[in-house]
């Protein structure tokens, strides 16, 4: 029985299935940055998130895993550095396919001494945070079973709570398996955005979008998604209370790009603080 426990927990460890938060009708592909150094910053994603280069566009330089683009960096020499304090991108998730992904990426990054802002348990998984060279902030997560998940109506329980280091990388033991870089099916489970307003930002992809609210964090924090899962996009007021429009000739988000199952034409928006949204019809 032990052999078989072990033999079952190395599988699970190496799996490497579509994550459920691509598989709703609306799911976040891709996201643009404008950078002023767009070659040291994408070295930044290949070598710390482990991406590799797939194309080059013009003055961009695209990013992605397996056959997967995620990532689009367009050189802006003259942009200004982004203000945290206004509108714009508050982190890119980058979602591992599995927990044995996680602790593989956290083994070489602890041995690497590669720095972090912080690494958290939300119950419906368990993430670390980054902030690349230009100041946008990354999370690179696992979710945990959405089986697992735990919902009271039509909100879910999710949590800020100290991440369990040494139980995640006691998901190593016995395996061979080392980081060889983002594994096929990383794909971009979520992203969160800095607003001026959540009660704003929450009724615009509801009628924009069609995005339900999941869950809420008293008037300043909003977290929605498609098809029931803990959440595509997010968008807080935490550094950025009142924040106007986006000016367009700063360092930082370019664009976030969805895929649009559910037979709708592609288009571009824009929320009431000009981050732009293109949906892609898939």
């Amino acid at each position: 029985m032990a052999i078989m426990a072990i033999y079952a927990s190395a599988m699970e460890t190496e799996m490497s299935d579509i994550p459920f938060a691509v598989t709703t009708p609306v799911r976040v592909a891709r996201v643009g940055l404008k950078a002023r150094d767009a070659e040291g910053l994408a070295t930044y994603y290949q070598d710390v998130i482990g991406l590799k280069e797939m194309a080059r566009r013009e003055n961009a330089i695209v990013l992605g895993a397996g056959d997967r683009e995620l990532l689009e960096i367009e050189q802006s020499s003259a942009a200004r550095p982004d203000d945290p304090r206004s509108a714009g991108l508050y982190h890119t998730a980058f979602l591992l396919p599995s927990r044995g992904d996680l602790a593989r990426w956290s083994r070489q990054a602890i041995d690497r001494h590669i720095p972090i802002a912080g690494a958290s348990d939300h119950l419906v998984s368990e993430a670390i945070y980054l902030t690349d060279p230009e100041g946008n902030g990354i999370e690179i997560y696992a979710d945990r079973p959405h089986e697992s998940w735990q919902w009271n109506g039509q909100k879910i329980a999710m949590t800020t709570e100290r991440l369990d280091v040494a139980g995640l990388l006691s998901e190593l033991e016995g395996s061979k398996r080392i980081w060889d870089g983002a594994p096929e099916n990383t794909v971009i489970g979520h992203v969160h955005l800095r607003v001026g307003n959540a009660a704003e930002a929450e009724s615009w992809w509801h009628g924009a979008v069609g995005f339900d609210t999941v869950q809420t964090y008293g008037d300043r924090a909003v977290f929605l998604s498609s098809g029931g899962y803990h959440h595509h996009i997010a968008a807080n007021s935490w550094q950025s209370p009142c924040a106007g429009k986006r000016e367009r000739d700063r360092a930082g988000l370019a664009w976030v790009e969805l895929e649009d199952t559910r037979g709708g034409k592609s288009r571009s928006l824009e929320d009431p603080w000009g981050n732009l949204i293109n949906v892609v019809a898939a």
